[in-house]
């Protein structure tokens, strides 16, 4: 029985309202740390390991010219069926690999129940959460240094 989530294009994967609640979760997670989110999906990983996709479109996107390099990116192959996730030095550094699978495995429970946008607004809130005890906001000198919507590739 084929999983219908994974038979769409990456830009029909999330409803209008489902995108917008992302959106909104990396603007809120964002709020109260320096560090930076983004989300790209696409349909195929052209390579076998999701991780090494993950890192080429991290460094693709610039995501490793923050200042304190604390970016973070969450990596789906709709079609492939695969999740990364892929920190930045100043970030992995600091919570470890642990932590890193700890949210692989709860984006994956939300993601078999169908819960797409779900899990990967509950993964933006515990990435934020981590983000905000390393790298809490300061008001004075923080800005905003990666656009906050969602990336689609082909």
């Amino acid at each position: 029985m084929a999983f219908s989530l994974f038979n769409k294009h990456p830009k029909e994967v999330l409803t209008n309202a489902e995108k917008e609640q992302v959106i909104e979760a990396i603007r809120r997670a964002e709020s109260r740390t320096s560090g930076e989110i983004r989300v790209y999906i696409e349909s195929h990983n052209k390579y076998v390991d999701p991780v090494d996709r993950a890192a080429e479109v991290f460094f693709k996107l610039k995501m490793d010219n923050t200042t304190d390099r604390n970016a973070v990116l969450l990596y789906v192959a709709v079609k492939d069926r695969q999740l990364a996730i892929f920190g930045d030095e100043g970030i992995y550094q600091r919570t470890g690999e642990h932590y890193w699978n700890e949210l692989v495995a709860k984006i994956l429970a939300h993601f078999n129940r169908k819960h797409f946008a779900t899990g990967i607004s509950e993964y933006i809130h515990q990435i934020g959460e981590g983000l905000y005890h390393y790298f809490p906001f300061d008001r004075a000198t923080d800005q905003n240094e990666l656009p906050d919507d969602i990336v689609f590739g082909s």
